[in-house]
């Protein structure tokens, strides 16, 4: 019985359907247009394996509850002929229903292609839309229009599109919080200060702070351990710009001044090296111990410093005033607040001081200024001789300077020369084959013929440690074994610097 009344439920929600359609499965088949007339009708026998189920005849007494409600329009919301008809009840259908139901059936077509005319939207609400916007769009011209005339009327300038646009010193646009400080500022309108001008006031009272403490103790303020504490308390950078940046602000609150010899604790920094010391300026009364930085003269100092600050700001403010159409002035005890189109944020950076620098120190970094500074330090003795030396070499002759050259090789060739007698262990060899033993013994390229040359340059200057013997076609040569090798060198190296002072 509940199956019944299920499928009955179904059937009977359909408008237009006054029996209930057996169950089928579907045909998965393209339908012809001859039987798309009949697509509402019962599938035929063969269609399905299940057996089709009697339809069950409703009684008066149940009520068919709503599965599901169609949203439409309200009939006042759209006015016009081409507004949808009002739903109609399934059990009492309009005769305009059942003709348009007739004819979608003998057209080939199926009942839902009626339901979708009904959801095209109406016309009249696309226009009140346009009409909407175009007139929307008169009113921003018109206020346009108002607001030029006001303007000129007023005799003001008007702002250029990119006011307030500030680019920092890389040439990128600053963030806004910067840009538009002075206007987040909370309570009403004053003197209010730009962003890098309160970041500087802050700078100054770290490094006041700082100062003060490391004063107090008697030690010595350098630059070095104020960057390290500034930038500890505020968690920004703190550099030497800065430092003359608060020199131009407040002139009487430090006084600077390069030392050496300042004892430190950091492996980057001599004792030797200039460091930049920072000591405070204070009134010190006549006949009172060393003045202290306390916490009154601290706030004195900070006050000053920002009234300092203000001072500036109000020169900018002056003649902003003054660059006005009409210009404007207002006097100083009365200012209370800035002009509304004053850009406080965009008043230009303090420009630093001038610190005191380290004096210039002479740096040799090459071997040659090196020489250069050693030769303008020798005594006249020793610049006598270097100046005869030159003479000596310009005017040397060409052999001279090819025996020089040979003279300078000979202490080399020599410990050479000795070593091939000690591996060949023989009292005498002939100069072709110890000529051969030097030539790839020594360190630079020479050919057998050069190398003999020196054996017999050798012979000459040190006849008793070498000797040269000539048997028949072959010469022989004998060397001193028990003579002490460095002697000889030394001697052979005295030679050489005798015969270059010539």
């Amino acid at each position: 019985m509940a199956q019944r009344r299920l499928t009955d439920f179904f059937a009977r929600r359909r408008p237009g359907v006054s029996t209930t359609l057996p169950r089928a499965k579907p045909a998965w088949r393209t339908p012809s247009p001859a039987k798309s007339a009949a697509c509402a009708a019962a599938p035929g026998p063969g269609s399905s394996r299940k057996r089709a189920r009697p339809p069950a005849e409703p009684t008066r007494d149940e009520r068919v509850p709503p599965a599901r409600k169609r949203l439409r329009l309200p009939a006042d919301a759209v006015s016009g002929p081409s507004s949808p008809p009002a739903p109609v009840s399934p059990e009492h259908p309009s005769p305009q229903s059942k003709e348009t139901k007739k004819a979608a059936r003998s057209a080939g077509g199926r009942p839902c292609l009626a339901a979708q005319e009904n959801k095209v939207p109406s016309k009249v609400t696309v226009s009140e839309l346009k009409s909407c916007l175009q007139r929307a769009q008169e009113l921003g011209a018109r206020v346009q229009e108002l607001k030029a005339s006001a303007q000129k009327d007023a005799g003001e300038p008007s702002a250029p599109e990119d006011e307030g646009r500030l680019e920092g010193p890389c040439g990128e646009q600053m963030p806004a919080y910067q840009r538009f400080h002075a206007l987040a500022q909370p309570g009403p309108p004053g003197l209010v200060l730009p962003y890098k001008y309160q970041v500087l006031a802050e700078m100054f009272r770290s490094m006041d702070t700082i100062v003060g403490m490391l004063y107090n103790r008697s030690e010595t303020v350098t630059f070095a351990k104020v960057k390290q504490g500034v930038q500890d308390m505020m968690r920004k950078r703190f550099e030497e710009r800065n430092v003359g940046q608060i020199k131009t602000v407040y002139p009487g609150s430090y006084h600077f001044r390069q030392e050496r010899f300042v004892p430190t604790f950091k492996d980057g920094i001599k004792r030797s090296d200039y460091q930049l010391t920072i000591e405070p300026l204070l009134d010190q009364q006549a006949g009172s111990a060393a003045p202290q930085l306390t916490a009154s003269r601290l706030l004195q100092r900070r006050q000053v410093f920002s009234q300092n600050l203000v001072a500036r700001v109000r020169e900018h403010h002056r003649a902003f005033l003054a660059s006005l159409n009409p210009p404007m002035e207002v006097p100083e005890d009365q200012l209370t607040r800035w002009h509304p189109r004053f850009n406080v944020d965009g008043v230009p950076d303090i420009e630093p001081a001038e610190l005191p620098q380290p004096p210039a120190v002479e740096k040799l970094t090459t071997a040659q200024e090196v020489l250069a500074r050693a030769r303008s330090l020798m005594s006249p003795r020793i610049r006598a001789k270097e100046a005869q030396k030159q003479l000596a070499q310009m005017t040397r002759r060409p052999e001279q300077e090819q025996r020089l050259q040979r003279l300078e090789r000979l202490p080399e060739l020599a410990r050479v020369l000795r070593g091939v007698f000690v591996s060949e262990r023989k009292p005498a060899l002939t100069m072709e084959v110890a000529c051969a033993r030097m030539v790839g013994s020594y360190r630079a390229a020479m050919s057998p013929g050069e190398m003999e040359k020196h054996l017999q340059l050798l012979s000459e200057l040190l006849p008793d440690w070498l000797s040269l013997h000539r048997i028949r076609t072959d010469t022989y040569v004998k060397l001193d074994k028990a003579a002490d090798l460095a002697g000889v060198m030394e001697q052979l190296a005295r030679l050489a610097r005798a015969e270059e002072t010539l």
